[in-house]
C-alpha cells in the first residue's frame, strides 16, 4: 500500500470529505446535461401549470404522503406499458415539484389514472378504500371531505411558484382563491388524481416508441 493510500483509508474525515467530493463530481456530471436536453425541461403538448384546485390537491396527496404507496412512473417495460398506458416521459412533470416519479407500490401506479374512475368512486375509495375494493390496505381520508382550502395562501404558491418559471399570469393568482371556494381538501384531491396522465401520449404509441 502506497503511503498516499494509507494516509487516506487510515484518516476517516479525510476519506469522508473525498467520498463526497467524488459523489458530488458524479452527481453533476449525471444531472448537468439533463439540464440542457429540451425533453427534459420542455412539456408536453397540452402540459400546463396545474390550475389553483388541482394544485391544491397536489399538495395534499404528498401531505398524506400517498406518494409512499403509488408510484407515478410507468416504466418502459412490456408488462407496464400494457397495464398502465404509454410508459412516463420527463415532459409531463416539468411543473411537478416535487416529481413523483419513484419504484414503491404497496397500491397501483397513479400515472395514468385519470378519468379512469368517476368523481363519485374516488370519494367512496377515499372515504373507505374497502367499500369499493374489499382488499384493499388503504387507510381512508373522511377529514378530507369536512376541511377546507385556503385560498390565500394557494395564491402565494403559485406566487412563489412563477418565480421559480411557471407561467402563471398574473390574474390566474389573482383569481385562485376563488377558484376553490366552497370547496373541500376532498374535491381538491380528486381534480388532482383526475388529472393525472391527461396529456401523456396514447396507449398504442408505446410499443411504436419502444415500450418494450
Amino acid at each position: 500500500m502506497s503511503k498516499g493510500h494509507e494516509k487516506i483509508e487510515t484518516n476517516v474525515s479525510l476519506m469522508a470529505i473525498l467520498i463526497a467530493v467524488a459523489i458530488s463530481f458524479g452527481g453533476i456530471a449525471e444531472i448537468v446535461p439533463l439540464m440542457y436536453q429540451a425533453e427534459a425541461i420542455e412539456p408536453l403538448p397540452g402540459v400546463e401549470p396545474y390550475p389553483p384546485l388541482q394544485l391544491a390537491g397536489r399538495d395534499i396527496y404528498v401531505r398524506e404522503g400517498c406518494y409512499n404507496c403509488h408510484s407515478q412512473m410507468v416504466r418502459t417495460l412490456r408488462f407496464e406499458t400494457e397495464r398502465y398506458g404509454h410508459y412516463s416521459l420527463a415532459g409531463e412533470s416539468v411543473y411537478d415539484r416535487p416529481f413523483q416519479w419513484g419504484s414503491k407500490r404497496t397500491g397501483p401506479d397513479l400515472a395514468r389514472v385519470g378519468g379512469r374512475y368517476s368523481d363519485d368512486w374516488h370519494r367512496v375509495h377515499l372515504l373507505n378504500p374497502r367499500d369499493v375494493v374489499p382488499e384493499s390496505n388503504m387507510p381512508g381520508y373522511p377529514w378530507l371531505e369536512t376541511t377546507g382550502i385556503d385560498g390565500q395562501r394557494l395564491a402565494a404558491k403559485m406566487r412563489t411558484l412563477k418565480t421559480l418559471g411557471d407561467p402563471y399570469r398574473d390574474e390566474d393568482i389573482a383569481n385562485a382563491a376563488d377558484a376553490v371556494a366552497g370547496k373541500t381538501e376532498m374535491d381538491a384531491l380528486i381534480a388532482y388524481l383526475q388529472g393525472l396522465g391527461s396529456n401523456a401520449p396514447k396507449a398504442g404509441d408505446a410499443a411504436a416508441g419502444g415500450g418494450d
